[in-house]
C-alpha cells in the first residue's frame, strides 16, 4: 500500500513539474484565426508577386493555406499539429533558390505588418522558420 502511494506521489509530482508550453507568440500572431488571416494575405501577395507565382500555379492552394496555418500554428506554440509533408518532401524537384525562398519571407513579413503583429513577433517567428530554408532550397 504505501509503494502505490509513493508511486502516485512520485507520478503527481512529475506531472506538477512539466514545464506550461509557451504560447506567447502563439498569441502575438492572433491565435489560429490571426494566423489564418496571415498566411491568406501571404498567398494573396504570392498569387501578385511575378517574382515567385508560377511556384505555385499548379497547387491546391485551399490544402495549401491550411498546411501552412498548421505549421506556423505548432511552431508558434500554439496547439495545432502539422499533418503536411516534410519540408523537403513538399519542395522536392521544384529547384527553388535563395531568392524565392526570400521573396516568400517578404510576403510573409509584408501579411504580419497588415495584420498588425509587432516587429519582435514577427522576428521570433522568422527565427523559429529560418532552419527550414536549407530543407526548402534546391530539392
Amino acid at each position: 500500500m504505501k509503494i502505490g502511494v509513493l508511486m502516485l506521489v512520485v507520478l503527481l509530482g512529475g506531472c506538477a513539474q512539466q514545464p506550461a508550453k509557451d504560447d506567447r507568440l502563439y498569441r502575438a500572431l492572433g491565435e489560429e484565426a490571426g494566423i489564418t488571416r496571415i498566411v491568406e494575405g501571404m498567398l494573396l501577395s504570392i498569387a501578385a508577386d511575378p517574382r515567385i507565382v508560377r511556384h505555385f500555379e499548379d497547387i491546391d492552394i485551399v490544402r495549401l493555406r491550411d498546411k501552412l496555418v498548421e505549421q506556423i500554428c505548432a511552431e508558434a506554440g500554439g496547439p495545432c499539429v502539422y499533418t503536411g509533408d516534410s519540408m523537403e518532401e513538399s519542395h522536392k524537384g521544384q529547384n527553388l533558390t535563395p531568392s524565392d525562398f526570400n521573396a516568400l519571407v517578404e510576403n510573409l513579413q509584408a501579411a504580419m505588418t497588415a495584420e498588425g503583429v509587432p516587429i519582435t513577433a514577427q522576428n521570433r517567428l522568422l527565427a523559429r522558420l529560418a532552419p527550414m530554408r536549407e530543407q526548402i532550397i534546391d530539392r
